[in-house]
């Protein structure tokens, strides 16, 4: 059957929706005549503006900058690489150009609670996400099954004193292997060792909730229901030496009434936790996520 809108004749002055070709991330000191030479480049290589957000850090001076933009029909990637990387030249800039069409790959690690884990593979299987999953690593075998259902090679590295340098040489074997360009530890319960935390710096994020420092340890939210806190939540972050407590990406919280059993908070928290790590791992991937130190810059 023909579409009889696709038909329909562009009502006058109407513009076709145009999705960014590239994303363009950059920092460096503040000084006058930053925007004005980034977009004096993206005009020239005939480029077009679809979003773009800046941020002045007074504490220190920094600037910071997301760009979004539609390539014209010559684009040349490489010409725009190198009359940009003339303007980073004269500002010192750190920055970065992506393809916003190409899905991140994305690999994920889990133990033994599967919510945040089910949650992502559910959204890229629907293209809710961008990304590719390579690989699933598990120190467990509990989610081997699930893995096989959507195709994903699974790699289970069960983990102990003994054998946890090893694993996590193999780790990064697997990271090189499938060129994953992120990790996501999708309630992933071991500690990283810090010298495989500083292989992964700015590309591991974490997810927990958001009790700690307090009730830390075995099932932090029976702790915090014989403490009848009001608020739960979660926080995803990027993982750092210093055990979560990496610059943070995104949190949330829900109220806990009176009336919530130990096991409803728990329910509770699963769900908040899934979608804390979701929004992070979104953020991340479409590049509106720029550290600062030990914060995060977050254009939304």
């Amino acid at each position: 059957m023909t579409d009889l809108a696709s038909l329909a004749p562009a009502m006058p002055g109407t513009i076709a929706v145009q999705k960014p070709a590239r994303i363009l991330t950059l920092s460096c000191e503040d000084r006058p005549g930053i925007v004005h030479a980034v977009s004096g480049v993206l005009y020239r290589q005939g480029c077009n503006i679809l979003e773009s957000a800046q941020f002045s850090d007074p504490r220190d001076g920094r600037f910071f900058m997301r760009v979004a933009f539609a390539a014209g029909e010559r684009f040349d990637d490489a010409a725009l690489r190198r009359e940009f990387g003339g303007v980073a030249g004269t500002f010192r800039m750190d920055w970065d150009m992506i393809d916003a069409a190409r899905p991140a790959r994305v690999l994920l690690m889990v133990s033994r609670f599967g919510h945040c884990l089910n949650d992502l593979l559910f959204r890229q299987a629907t293209g809710n996400l961008n990304i590719e999953i390579p690989a699933i690593v598990s120190n467990h075998r509990d989610f081997e099954p699930l893995a096989k259902n959507y195709g994903i090679p699974f790699h289970h590295l069960p983990v102990t004193a003994a054998t946890k340098a090893e694993q996590e040489a193999r780790l990064l074997e697997i990271l090189a292997e499938t060129e994953a360009s992120l990790v996501v530890l999708a309630r992933y319960m071991q500690v990283l060792s810090n010298d495989l935390c500083r292989a992964l710096d700015g590309r591991a994020i974490n997810i927990h909730h958001s009790f700690l420092p307090s009730f830390k340890g075995a099932k932090p939210y029976h702790q915090a229901y014989d403490r009848g806190v009001k608020l739960i939540g979660a926080t995803a972050h990027y993982v750092t030496p210093d055990l979560d407590e990496g610059p943070i990406i995104e949190q949330d919280v829900a109220r806990a009434e009176h009336s919530l059993a130990p096991d409803d908070l728990v329910s509770a928290g699963r769900d908040i936790e899934a979608v804390v790590l979701a929004r992070a791992l979104r953020l991340h991937i479409e590049r509106r996520v720029m550290l600062a130190g030990r914060r995060t810059v977050i254009f939304r």
